[in-house]
């Protein structure tokens, strides 16, 4: 089966390329560093899975999941990522991803699992699926998720509200409900926690 490789790490994509390819009924037939080069290589390859990171420069992994279901609905995505947060799998699953698994998982189970979403199955790493259960959805809102996506880079609320067009009484009480819902003390803490959960997937 033809198999699309998409990471940024070129040192990642190439290691799970020679993996992939010690298998005899797989091949790796593409290789892209960015998620807005999915859709296009997978239709040009014709690939039957897509191995894509989480976290991309261009389009993040659940949003090339998405665009790539939508223009190649019989390649299935399986998602590979070095952070198995609860969030990401959620968002994953309900972009069409068939599976999810940690880049940690041993050379042969990342093959099964190829193979199994290739076949129309299901594959989502054990303790990431008791994760999510246990995490549950994310509690912010769209603009909460903004405000803390943008607060990532350390600005002052000034910054923020410049970036995101919103007033700076807006923008502190948005942080102010971020940091109530995430149990935290601080905006940073709220921040480190909406990220441990990866609920703020997206642009920074």
């Amino acid at each position: 089966m033809k198999v699309l490789l998409a990471d940024d790490q070129a040192l990642v994509r190439g290691a799970l390329a020679a993996l992939l390819d010690l298998e005899p009924d797989l091949h790796v037939v593409a290789e892209v560093s960015d998620g807005t080069e999915v859709v296009a290589a997978a239709v040009q390859h014709h690939a039957d899975v897509a191995l894509l990171d989480v976290e991309m420069p261009g389009m993040d992994g659940v949003a090339a999941a998405a665009a790539l279901r939508a223009a190649l609905p019989a390649c299935r995505v399986l998602m590979v990522t070095t952070f198995g947060r609860p969030g990401y799998l959620r968002r994953a699953l309900a972009a069409g991803a068939s599976g999810f698994v940690v880049k940690d998982t041993p050379a042969r189970q990342l093959a099964d699992a190829v193979r199994r979403v290739h076949s129309g199955l299901r594959v989502v790493d054990p303790a990431l699926a008791a994760d999510s259960l246990a995490y549950g959805d994310s509690p912010l809102t769209e603009r909460e998720t903004d405000v803390l996506r943008a607060a990532r880079g350390g600005g002052t609320v000034a910054d923020i509200a410049k970036a995101l067009a919103l007033s700076e009484g807006t923008v502190r009480n948005h942080l102010s409900s971020a940091i109530g819902k995430t149990a935290a003390r601080t905006r940073a803490e709220a921040v480190r926690v909406a990220v441990e959960n990866g609920w703020l997937l997206g642009d920074p």
